[in-house]
């Protein structure tokens, strides 16, 4: 039994499975934070170009008729 306790402090695999779910954590987290500071600038640009496409089929047809 006390063999049992010494493998089991001398193993590594759990400090390095938490050292990877924390690199993972870290990554997902900037990830997120990229996308949220960048989202406000892409919502206005979607918009920018939603109006200016909307307005040229508008003189588009205009001048058709």
């Amino acid at each position: 039994m006390m063999n049992f306790f010494k493998n089991f402090s001398k193993d590594e695999d759990g400090a390095v499975t938490v050292d990877w779910v924390v690199l993972t954590a870290a990554v997902v987290g900037l990830g997120i934070a990229g996308v949220a500071t960048i989202q406000g600038g892409i919502d206005s640009a979607a918009t920018t170009i939603s109006t200016d496409i909307g307005n040229n089929i508008d003189n588009t047809a205009t001048a058709e008729q």
